[in-house]
């Protein structure tokens, strides 16, 4: 996320060096970067965090749990920011509201980003639905939101049934109608942008996710956006806050 003089990065699943391909290929820097923020402690969600700080040189933010979960990973002088996921804090000319989500980790969160004006809600890796996640991701501008597996491609799929039931259960991953149902209770007129997220390549296909997504809120497929696990997502200017 950027506004103004602040480009933030969310969760750090790969080395520096791909890290800064990635940011090249949008046109962006990492020389630029003014933090990394970790939603919990998964691998891809935190493999490049230690890589990436050192050579990025900028602060990690994360609640305590994760940070007792990767503390092995970061140099002695690591520039490190514990959070409490039920108190807001600013990163330059962003105020980033955490908030606690049912997930197999040991403090794991997400977050709502906010300059003032716009708000970018992100969550992923969330198992069940709660109030306080409802709460906190209303009247947001742009959205995204975990489609991890479909429920019928996951029980008939592959896996073994206690990874399906992991997946499945209240602190596995999203299933696209439990997100679609999410979506059509925080929907709000100012919601401009919707991108569909953290999806199996198993279990799941952008098409089903986006059908999905597209029916909570009665709009074309083609308006969803879908993070390819390859590509993942360009760019989104909404009111001069790029996503």
């Amino acid at each position: 996320m950027e506004c103004g003089r602040t480009l933030l990065m969310l969760d750090s699943g790969f080395s520096a060096r791909e890290t800064a391909m990635r940011f090249e290929r949008h046109d962006r820097s990492p020389d630029k970067l003014s933090a990394i923020l970790i939603t919990h402690e998964h691998g891809d969600h935190c493999r490049g965090v230690a890589s990436c700080a050192r050579r990025f040189g900028v602060p990690v933010w994360m609640t305590a749990g994760t940070f007792s979960a990767l503390k092995g990973q970061f140099d002695a002088d690591a520039d490190i920011r514990l959070i409490n996921p039920h108190e807001r804090f600013a990163i330059g000319d962003i105020e980033v509201q955490p908030f606690p989500v049912p997930h197999d980790a040991r403090e794991p969160c997400q977050f709502v980003f906010t300059d003032g004006d716009t708000r970018f809600g992100f969550l992923t890796d969330i198992g069940s639905i709660t109030s306080h996640v409802v709460e906190m991701l209303g009247e947001c501008d742009a959205l995204v939101l975990e489609c991890n597996h479909d429920a019928r491609m996951l029980r008939d799929g592959p896996y073994p049934p206690s990874l399906k039931a992991r997946i499945a259960g209240e602190h596995g991953h999203l299933e696209n109608g439990v997100a679609a149902r999410l979506l059509s209770q925080i929907a709000t007129p100012r919601l401009r942008y919707v991108a569909a997220a953290h999806l199996s390549e198993t279990n799941n296909t952008p098409a089903l996710a986006r059908a999905a997504l597209a029916r909570a809120v009665d709009c074309e497929p083609e308006w969803v956006d879908v993070a390819e696990q390859d590509e993942g997502l360009a760019f989104y200017n909404v009111s001069q806050v790029w996503v």
